[in-house]
């Protein structure tokens, strides 16, 4: 979709391209308010005006949108229809050993236990070794801690998928 498609688009076309952005529907509304768009800079200073004061159930709702790290059928049957923006996300999985992958599902549900959340990091150009190391150092962070780094990781994904949407 070039940006003239998505500053044309019917409202519910646009809103399906950008839900494979970011699952949050507030943000995905806001951004919708400020449509049309001069240009991709103009949409991403937009799409980040939109995240900032999001509340916490509005991040929650983004981060639900994202499978495992790790869980590669998650990934393939979450994103079916929006391959082409999730594509390679998580590609440093793919060739990873089954105890490391084993090893990061298992951080995984411990992360989800103690913050309530999946853990979320941008995974482009990141190794699993690379991400189960910023998982096992982002563990003994507080709730609001980790809230807060995973709404900056949020960020850094919703932009590079709105690069590969235009």
């Amino acid at each position: 979709m070039s940006l003239q498609q998505l500053n044309t688009a019917a409202e519910p076309e646009a809103r399906r391209c950008l839900l494979q952005c970011c699952a949050s529907k507030t943000w995905v509304s806001r951004l919708l308010e400020r449509r049309p768009f001069a240009g991709a800079a103009q949409l991403r200073e937009a799409a980040d005006r939109a995240w900032r004061g999001l509340s916490e159930k509005d991040y929650l709702q983004a981060f639900a949108g994202h499978p495992e790290i790790g869980d590669l059928n998650s990934l393939r049957a979450r994103y079916a229809d929006t391959s082409a923006l999730a594509a390679g996300e998580q590609s440093g999985v793919e060739g990873a050993s089954d105890e490391l992958v084993e090893e990061l599902q298992r951080g995984n549900r411990a992360y989800q236990e103690k913050f309530g959340f999946i853990f979320i990091v941008c995974a482009t150009g990141k190794s699993a070794g690379e991400m189960l190391e910023l998982l096992q150092q982002r563990l003994p962070n507080s709730r609001e801690v980790e809230l807060d780094n995973a709404v900056r990781e949020q960020r850094k994904i919703f932009q590079l998928r709105l690069e590969k949407l235009l």
